[in-house]
């Protein structure tokens, strides 16, 4: 997840697995910022995602773009991710996709 994201969830109430998640990942430098690299079951990312849906604003609350992006991308990858897990599930043994 981008540390624009990560950064806000770790200022946000968020259910004890989330948090020891989130803990447990691991940063990487990235140009100027940093992505950090958690590893959890796609429901938690579900929950953080949710968690983050401010960064997009809110009524009253205008939108930092930067962070808006971050949340953005941290959503696309968590779609890539079922993309490729339906693909996987949708092959046969021998590599071939069933109709």
């Amino acid at each position: 997840m981008p540390g624009k994201v990560a950064d806000f969830l770790r200022t946000a109430e968020l259910e004890p697995a989330d948090r020891a998640a989130l803990d447990q990942g691991v940063a990487v430098r990235r140009g100027q910022g940093y992505t950090l690299r958690v590893t959890a079951q796609s429901a938690a990312h579900r929950r953080l995602l949710a968690c983050c849906q401010p960064l997009d604003g809110t009524p009253g609350l205008p939108a930092v773009p930067a962070q808006r992006k971050a949340r953005r991308e941290y959503e696309n990858q968590g779609q890539c991710a079922r993309v490729d897990h339906t693909l996987i599930v949708l092959t046969d043994n021998h590599g071939s996709v069933d109709p």
